[in-house]
């Protein structure tokens, strides 16, 4: 069984995802801003050059990691798939749904279904950050043309209506990146002794290109939420060492801003989910590799240094999550609220169901260690979370909680259903019967929002 804090995600605020070496091997860490949590995500599966891509939904990571493994990891859960073998500095990008993971291997356009594990391949020579545009069925790449220039490619998933965007002639391009809106796509030239950052408006193929910093060495830009800004680190020199300006730039590179300085040659950046703050590292200290993590608000720019500690090589901010809106089921039998979707509608008074999932509530009177408790829910004889559920000790409202989520082989009637069980904070009558723990029965998809903003009455 594993022991983690119960977490529930802010949508605005997120987390930080970094890779640091803290505990003595790279691995993946999560970071909240909002109050400072801090904890090590896997163990000795990462590697210096893993960089974690997150979900759009904000529940997985995929990293390349140790061995060059493609890992991916349910945040959750803790649950770790290892899906495929590839090269250290491969872009991965998710599908919007959060289902699909896209990436290039050996000449071929992978894409790979995270529910099935199954996948297919579009042959595609030389082709290089793959990445899918909001409808979900256009994936965007860039690959050498017959002259062997690098242009940007756009294809249907299913490997059909590919057609050129670009008339490039300046040689290579790196670091493509397609806006959150699908409406422009970025990208570095020609290398990286100089590396310059230009957009394309895939509307009308208008380029524009940054002014960028004052060596022309401008590296890892990352694009706001809102698809109007880039961020990127600007290498800089002052005798007698190199350092980094961090700063923004509108698409079209009419309103560059420097945010802050960091002390290491060049640095990932990360924007906050809301798109007011950007996160960068810094504290090199004429080494290679930074220790610090910083966060800096574009409005007011007093760059604050939020973590300190090992190697960190990179860092992802979580992206913006799609609220949908909510009602507040309220139990004064149970002694519960808890906010669930509003398109959800009343089976009884303890169980609601809707188009995307549903919930039900109950009771438990039981021995005195919620372990135990736990174990007989998750172990039931008749498996209703499949032959091996996953047990995730917890504490909410700090009280005593588990989720239990199930195993690949849950049987299909039981629609996904995990289950959440908190030690009330004092027990509570129904009927002749005093229960003192909570059970919260909903599909894994929003069992882990559901239980994390539970409240008792």
């Amino acid at each position: 069984m594993l022991a983690v804090q119960a977490v529930p995600h802010d949508p605005v605020q997120g987390w930080i995802a970094y890779t640091s070496d803290r505990c003595g091997t790279f691995d993946i860490w999560l970071y909240r801003p909002q109050d400072g949590l801090d904890f090590q995500l896997t163990k000795g599966l990462g590697a210096e050059l893993s960089v974690p891509y997150w979900s759009p939904d904000s529940r997985r990571i995929a990293f390349i990691g140790i061995d060059k493994v493609v890992h991916l990891l349910d945040t959750v859960t803790l649950a770790v798939a290892r899906i495929d073998q590839i090269e250290p500095n491969t872009l991965l990008d998710w599908s919007p749904d959060s289902r699909f993971l896209a990436y290039v291997k050996n000449g071929l356009i992978v894409i790979y279904d995270t529910f099935s594990h199954n996948s297919y391949a579009i042959p595609e020579a030389g082709a290089s950050d793959v990445q899918w545009f909001p409808s979900g069925t256009e994936l965007l790449f860039a690959a050498p043309d017959s002259t062997g220039i690098t242009q940007l490619f756009r294809i249907q998933t299913d490997g059909t209506d590919r057609s050129q965007i670009t008339q490039n002639t300046d040689g290579p391009l790196h670091d493509v990146r397609l806006s959150p809106n699908g409406t422009f796509v970025l990208y570095t030239f020609p290398g990286v002794s100089i590396s310059i950052i230009s957009t394309v408006d895939l509307a009308t193929g208008t380029i524009y290109t940054l002014e960028g910093g004052p060596l022309a060495k401008n590296y890892f830009p990352a694009w706001s939420p809102d698809s109007r800004s880039i961020a990127y680190s600007a290498t800089a020199y002052k005798e007698p060492n190199y350092y980094s300006l961090i700063q923004i730039d509108s698409r079209t590179g009419q309103n560059q801003r420097t945010l802050a300085a960091s002390d290491c040659f060049a640095t990932h950046v990360g924007w906050s989910p809301d798109g007011g703050k950007v996160a960068y590292l810094s504290g090199c200290a004429g080494v290679e590799s930074a220790s610090q993590i910083w966060i800096v608000d574009i409005r007011e720019p007093m760059p604050v240094n939020v973590l300190s500690g090992g190697r960190i090589t990179a860092l992802q901010w979580s992206p913006p999550v799609r609220r949908v809106p909510e009602n507040i089921y309220t139990s004064f039998v149970y002694r519960v609220s808890f906010p669930y979707p509003v398109n959800w509608l009343r089976v009884s008074e303890e169980r609601y169901d809707g188009p995307s999932g549903f919930f039900q509530v109950s009771a438990i009177s039981a021995g005195d260690r919620v372990v135990d408790v736990c174990g007989s829910e998750a172990f039931h004889p008749l498996m209703p979370y499949g032959s091996s559920p996953r047990i995730v000790m917890m504490t909410i409202q700090n009280r005593e909680a588990c989720f239990i989520f199930p195993s690949a082989d849950q049987p299909a009637e039981m629609n996904k259903q995990a289950a959440l069980i908190v030690r009330y904070p004092r027990p509570v009558q129904i009927g002749e019967t005093f229960y003192n723990y909570f059970i919260l029965w909903a599909d894994d998809n929003h069992i882990r929002q559901i239980g994390g903003r539970l409240s008792f009455l």
